[in-house]
Formats: structure tokens, sequence, C-alpha cells
């Protein structure tokens, strides 16, 4: 049968509302990995898994099986596997159950986000586009695929979903290291994250890394007048702050050595050089004059690192007083790129403020996710952006990495896969935030994409060899 039936099948399984109908459904369970609740939230992860993604896998032929978190207190996990023979290419595909909060009450009057509303091209819900939205294009195009065939899709087909990952992915990487000869695969396709702008397609290779710590500065247990004790006693807050500007200067700089990358390669340069950042009717106005000096937009966002202030505090923020507080702190994020001895992090901020006369200010590493990236030059990136070309007409953006962070390290560096992400969302969706949605022209090209990319990966005439 030829590639564009399957195409055609994926687009009618849109414009026929079953794929709103299908994601309607998915929405409406609230799979909230930050529950406060522990046996809800196993319950509704669980449930997900097995009404949900159970089904959608055995409609593909799949042998399904849910496995408990090898982390204690981690949600579930859902392996499926299709084995079509020896020979064949095999696929590892992913998908994250979980989201984060619905936090209802911020959602804009006739938004809620359990509820999947429809407002000419956005659909809004939570996890519409991160990343139920996601997944279900990517497991419907493979059933058209299988039904265009015949029964058949020329690979053999590998299917994990897990229900963490908005908490970090607590156990996965344990997991792919426990069922590596079950997950072995040659590559892993999956989809999260947006697209660098609405209308181009997307691959990204890998993703940044990152390493959260915190800075703290513990004085004395209380505060003290600033009048009688201003001049006398060392304001933690100043300390902090004459910390922080020996870290990361006033435009973005980082400062410490080894908290820098090496050089950004020649081919991230090469592939960076054609995309463009931002620029949307509802993206922020760029800074230029911000972060590493020399480097382009996409130069910083995907080849460099940044050091990121999420927060900091000391006193009463809101009702200030007459006192030097006792103590302050910043939690602060490094989001990293391959090259970056993130191991080391812990150590070059230890030395570094010690060296500038701070051995008061604290450091506290937490969590950390390693940087990954794939060679855009590789012979699966090169077969699959040719697969995005020929469905779309138009060569698809290719970003070596994306800006943020996604537990690929456990596919890149546990299975050792080449791994391509194809994002079926936009910069400006709304993820993690109120009023999360999904541009339906977007999953409508999304459907045709992955119907047409795994498609080819049966066609032993396109793949490499």
């Amino acid at each position: 049968m030829p590639r564009s039936e399957a195409i055609d099948r994926a687009l009618e399984y849109f414009d026929s509302g079953a794929f709103l109908t299908d994601l309607e459904r998915r929405v409406a369970i609230p799979t909230e990995s930050q529950s406060q609740n522990p046996v809800e939230r196993q319950r509704q992860l669980r449930s997900y898994l097995t009404t949900e993604m159970a089904p959608a896998a055995a409609r593909l032929g799949c042998t399904t099986r849910i496995v408990d978190n090898p982390v204690a207190g981690g949600g579930p996990f859902l392996i499926a596997t299709r084995h079509e023979g020896e020979g064949l290419p095999t696929v590892l595909t992913y998908g994250h159950a979980d989201v984060v909060p619905g936090e209802a009450h911020r959602w804009r009057s006739g938004l809620e986000p359990w509820r999947l509303v429809v407002e000419g091209d956005r659909w809004y819900g939570r996890g519409t586009a991160d990343n139920k939205g996601q997944h279900s294009v990517n497991l419907a195009a493979l059933e058209q695929v299988l039904r265009t065939r015949g029964g058949s899709f020329g690979f053999n087909l590998k299917v994990i979903v897990e229900t963490g990952e908005e908490t970090g992915s607590p156990g996965l990487r344990a997991l792919c290291a426990q069922l590596r000869d079950e997950l072995a695969a040659d590559l892993l396709i999956a989809s999260d994250g947006p697209r660098i702008s609405a209308p181009r397609p997307t691959l990204f290779l890998g993703s940044r890394g990152s390493v959260a710590f915190t800075l703290r500065v513990a004085l004395r247990d209380r505060a003290h007048h600033s009048g009688n004790w201003g001049g006398l006693l060392r304001n933690p807050a100043t300390v902090l702050a004459g910390a922080l500007a020996t870290l990361v200067d006033g435009r973005g700089k980082i400062l410490v050595p080894g908290l820098r990358p090496p050089s950004i390669p020649p081919g991230v340069t090469k592939a960076l050089a054609d995309l463009p950042v931002g620029g949307g009717p509802d993206d922020p106005v760029i800074d230029e004059d911000w972060g590493e000096p020399g480097l382009t937009p996409a130069e910083r966002l995907v080849g460099w690192n940044t050091l990121e202030v999420l927060s900091l505090a000391a006193g009463n923020p809101d009702t200030p007083v007459n006192a030097i507080p006792g103590t302050a702190h910043a939690h602060c994020q490094l989001r990293t790129v391959v090259g970056t001895d993130a191991e080391g992090v812990g150590k070059a901020l230890r030395a570094h403020l010690d060296a500038h006369g701070f051995p008061m200010v604290d450091v506290e590493i937490g969590r950390q996710m390693s940087a990954t990236r794939s060679d855009p030059d590789g012979p699966w990136v090169r077969w699959a952006a040719q697969s995005l070309a020929r469905t779309t007409g138009a060569a698809p953006a290719i970003m070596p990495n994306l800006g943020g962070s996604i537990p690929n390290d456990a596919f890149a560096d546990e299975l050792g896969l080449c791994t391509i992400w194809v994002p079926h969302s936009y910069p400006a969706c709304a993820q993690h935030a109120p009023d999360e949605h999904l541009l339906a022209p977007v999953a409508r090209e999304a459907l045709q994409i992955m119907a047409g990319l795994f498609w080819d990966l049966g066609d032993p005439s396109t793949r490499p060899l």
C-alpha cells in the first residue's frame, strides 16, 4: 500500500473527531504526579496506564505489562513490546502520563484543567501539550501505519510510558538499567517539548541537563534591629547578593570557569545557523544583550550553559521590618550542555566562593539531570529529517538539543540509543502554566509527520543500512 494512504488515514482520524475524543478522555484523568494525596495519586496514574495506554498498545499488537517503580513512592511504568522479526530495526518510543498540578483557580473563566475546551485552533486542558496530546499523536500514527500495512509494521516496536516525568522521572534510569536487554533498540523516536516555532516542524536530538542548587547564608537565629546594630553585623542578604554577583554578572554571563561549557562544536554551530528563536505573537521579547557575549540567541539557548536565580529571600519579603535578617537563601539552577562537568558543580561553587571571600555561604546541591546530544549528522538523524521533508515539503529545523531538560539520559546513556524527538507543541502553549493548550493545526500536521516517519521506518529502501 502507498505511504500516502497511511498519512490519509491519520488525517481521517483527526478530521473525524476521533483524536479529539481520545484526548478529551485522557485529559479528564487528573494524573498529577505532584499531588499531596499519595493514595489518590497512585490510583490515577495507574488508571491512566491500565485504561488508556495498555489498550492503545494492545491495538498495536503489543504485549503489555505494568511495572512498579524501583524507587519507593514513584509512579508505575507501562512496558509494551511487539517483535516482528530478527534483522528488522527496533524502535523505542516514550511518553509520560503525568502532568503538573492542575491549579484550576488560576485558569481563566470558561476553562478548567480536566475538561478539554476547544476555542478555534486552541484545545485547552492540562496535558494537551505536555504530554498526553503528544504521545496520543504517536500511538495513533502507529495504529494507522499498522492498518495500512495489513497488520505489519516492518520493524519491532517497544513502548515505555512513565508517570513521574514532572517530578524528575524517579526510577526511569534505574528501570532502563534493569531492563536493558528488554528495552534494547536501534533508536528512540519520541515527542515532548515545543517546536522551534508553531509553523516549523522540528527535530531535537537531546536536551540540556540541569543542576539545582541552593546558596544559604545562615548567620544568626533571629533578626536584629537595623538602627541598633546596622554597620556592626554582617547582613546575610547583602552577603548573598555579593556572592551571586561573583557567579553570574549583571548581563547573565557565567563567571565561574567550572560552570562554563567547552566551546560549541562546529557541527552544533552549523545546525543552529538557520534557527530563529522567538518572534511568535505570544513569545517574550528576547534581550539581545543578555547571556554569553558573541553568541546568537540559538547558540545561547541550545549550545551554552545558563545560570538562573529562580528565587531569593531574606527576612519577610512582602512585609519588611527595620531589622537585619538572620538568614538568606537563593534557589538556583544551572542548565548544562554536553561537555560540562555536572558532577563537579558543587566542588566548583565551593572553591569559587571560598576564593572570593564567601566561606559563610553554604552550597546545597539538589536534583541533577545529565545533558545529552545525538550527532546532528548521524545516519538516523539524516533519515528522519528526509522523512519529515518528504511529508511536509520543507526541511525541518534540527536542534542538537532542547533548551530545557527531559529524561533523555535514560535512553542515551543507559540504553546507548540515538535519540530523535519530534515535538508536537509550540513555545507559547502554556505548558506548566494556566491555560495550557494544544494547537489543532500542529497536531493535525504531526499525525501526518509521524505516520510518514513510522511508514519509512518499515520501508527498507528508505532507512539507513
